[in-house]
């Protein structure tokens, strides 16, 4: 088991003709994904060459080439190929604008990989999302400006290097991408899987927050422990140790980046921006301390120190 996505996803790529779309959608499809569309608006009736997938996946023969139909409208793409989830590679200033297009259609799980959406832009997708919630719609954004999600073995949704991940029982959700990489390379390399990985960005506007994604471990019957890796700035991690000390059971390793950033500096994402002296990485690692989490001083110690909770 895992959580967001599986073997049976089924992914619409909108951005797919351009240069950063294509080259992940070939990726993703060499990983075993199952792409069944693209959607760039003006480009409709094209088709895109996927390339070679390296197994059974969808009715489709190992190594046989996989072409897909490129769509003008996401709305074609749900109807035409199945679709219910989409990862857009569309350019900053359309991005929100793709974001609302995809819950339009009636795609259930939107995993935005975009950097540099502006945040009012950001902030009337997050009210869109909301209200469609607050009416009992399953849907879900991860993302923008995240390296998307993965389940080792089945299916890869984003831009992480596929080849590092190992299946197992161990979740990660970190808003840092490359510090994704580097807790997945570590448990790897101890051998330890994982079941699905969750980049949910850095953004100050964002989806999925750590709460949302630490619900859906928790519920998850084949998820052991998780990797928790958070960033200076905002409030999410508070609120994750709020989370994890009155419902959490599984033994959790955490690391929060930036501790030497000084106050009103930017470090890395958007987000990750100490101001008015809350968002410090000392209050986060307390916060979290306190709610049974065990901490990782050193980016290179995460999976170390998991391991010696399991």
């Amino acid at each position: 088991m895992s959580i967001l996505i599986d073997k049976n996803t089924k992914v619409v790529v909108q951005g797919i003709t351009g240069n950063t779309g294509a080259f992940h959608a070939k990726g993703c499809n060499a990983y075993g994904t199952q792409i069944v569309a693209g959607v760039t608006p003006g480009r409709g009736g094209e088709t895109f060459d996927c390339g070679p997938r390296p197994k059974d996946v969808g009715g489709k023969p190992e190594g046989a080439s996989v072409t897909v139909p490129v769509y003008n409208t996401v709305r074609e793409s749900v109807e035409k190929s199945g679709a219910d989830t989409s990862c857009i590679f569309v350019p900053p200033p359309g991005a929100a604008d793709a974001i609302l297009e995809a819950f339009d259609a009636g795609i259930k799980l939107v995993i935005c990989i975009t950097e540099g959406v502006p945040v009012a832009d950001m902030i009337k997708v997050r009210s869109v999302l909301e209200q469609r919630r607050a009416r009992g719609e399953n849907v879900r954004l991860v993302g923008p400006n995240c390296p998307g999600v993965i389940t080792p073995g089945a299916c890869k949704i984003g831009i992480m290097p596929g080849h590092i991940h190992l299946a197992g029982r161990i979740g990660v959700v970190s808003r840092s991408g490359t510090l994704t990489y580097e807790a997945v390379g570590q448990l790897t390399r101890l051998g330890i899987g994982q079941s699905t990985c969750v980049g949910i960005g850095g953004d100050p506007v964002n989806g999925m927050d750590f709460v949302d994604v630490l619900e859906m471990f928790n519920a998850d019957k084949d998820t052991d422990g998780l990797i928790l890796i958070g960033e200076i700035g905002g409030g999410a991690e508070e609120r994750a140790a709020e989370y994890i000390k009155k419902h959490m059971k599984k033994p959790i390793a955490g690391f929060i980046a930036g501790a030497s950033a000084p106050p009103g500096k930017r470090m890395g994402h958007a987000g990750a921006i100490i101001s008015g002296g809350k968002g410090t990485a000392e209050a986060k690692f307390k916060a979290l301390e306190n709610a049974g989490v065990k901490i990782s001083r050193s980016p290179a110690t995460m999976a170390e120190t998991l391991a010696t909770m399991l």
